[in-house]
């Protein structure tokens, strides 16, 4: 194998290394994202089931002007 083929084999693997540690910081700040968001969408649903206990539809209820 010459010289320059070697050197450049090792700039790819170099490349390759650093684009694959930015893809694994870019997969976990993604799913503590989704974790976060998670943890939202469970509080909002918690409040909502907890606000709406009376389990009416919404044609029930008259709006305030009528």
């Amino acid at each position: 194998m010459s010289d320059d083929r070697m050197t450049n084999l090792e700039i790819k693997l170099s490349f390759t290394e650093d684009l694959i540690e930015k893809l694994n910081e870019t997969v976990y700040k993604q799913q503590q994202q989704i974790e976060f968001l998670y943890r939202e969408l469970k509080a909002i649903k918690e409040q909502a089931s907890s606000a709406g206990g009376g389990g009416g539809s919404l044609k029930d209820e008259i709006p305030p002007h009528y």
